[in-house]
């Protein structure tokens, strides 16, 4: 039986995160997203267990921005307690086929729309939409929260409060930075001593960087001005490098051996749950977990 995720973080242990689930998924000829937990459900399992047999010791559901404010804006055919509950209980089933030792954290991301002034959702409705979110990936067993790709600090706030009010669980947050210069700055211009100011105060477990416009070796610098700011666990989670366009669409092209070893420096910057996002595959996380032990 392994500890509960709360005591797990207090001894300062490592935990590696799993990789990208959207572009693995994309990979594989399934589309859809969030929505695979319904239309896919064994493709969405099968991705689950490569991470964890590459040597992932928490993974994360496929939930990412499957809140009611999402959805609905964005015309997505499905029902969020059905896709949330179905995602949550897919990695539990996942972890269960794997002798039951790894983690599931309950993903949630943004809304898709700019809070008031600069967009029609009142902080008050993205978080009763958190909240939604975070009841029902409660429900479907996970051990804590990740609250990942978040731009705007406020819209993460809004998240973390929601997943506080409805559960004792850990939460992790993950904002995405959009450069390493300047203490590290998301699109909308928070710095990472802020973020980390800010998410410690209102109650995160763990914080930290993930996805963005940076790569690995950016992401450290990143993880190192965190440190500076707060004693919390520290998180990375890197693309498989910078992003490129090619022919219509995004690739990541950084191979796994490099990935490891860049993300070697955000361990040494004091990064102490690390994983992939963007392009990143069950080979990038066993080269990953391979390089920590």
């Amino acid at each position: 039986m392994i500890k509960s995720l709360e005591e797990f973080l207090q001894f300062g242990n490592i935990i590696v995160l799993d990789g990208a689930m959207g572009t693995e998924l994309d990979k594989r000829g399934f589309k859809g997203r969030g929505e695979c937990n319904l239309s896919a459900p064994k493709a969405v399992i099968q991705v689950h267990k490569d991470y964890l047999a590459a040597g992932a010791t928490a993974i994360i559901t496929n939930t990412l921005t499957m809140n009611r404010i999402f959805i609905e804006s964005h015309k997505v055919d499905v029902d969020v307690a059905a896709v949330n509950r179905a995602g949550a209980t897919l990695a539990r089933e996942a972890v269960r086929g794997n002798g039951g030792n790894a983690y599931v954290l309950g993903n949630l991301s943004s809304t898709g729309q700019l809070l008031e002034p600069y967009g029609d959702i009142s902080e008050k409705a993205a978080q009763e939409s958190f909240a939604e979110q975070a009841q029902l990936l409660q429900e479907g067993g996970v051990d804590g929260f990740i609250i990942e790709t978040m731009i705007d600090l406020r819209e993460a706030v809004c998240a973390l409060k929601a997943c506080k009010a409805v559960s004792a669980l850990p939460v992790f947050v993950c904002m995405a930075y959009e450069t390493e210069k300047n203490g590290g700055r998301t699109v909308m211009g928070n710095s990472a001593a802020e973020c980390a100011g800010i998410l410690a105060a209102e109650g995160a477990s763990a914080i930290g960087a993930n996805c963005g416009s940076v790569d690995p070796l950016g992401m450290a610098k990143i993880v190192a001005a965190l440190g500076q700011a707060t004693r919390l666990p520290l998180i990375a989670e890197p693309n498989a490098g910078k992003p490129r366009l090619a022919e219509g669409a995004t690739v990541f092209e950084m191979d796994v051996a490099t990935f490891a070893s860049e993300v070697d420096s955000c361990l040494k910057a004091g990064g102490r749950i690390l994983g992939g996002c963007c392009g990143t595959t069950p080979a990038h996380i066993r080269a990953l977990s391979a390089r920590i032990s």
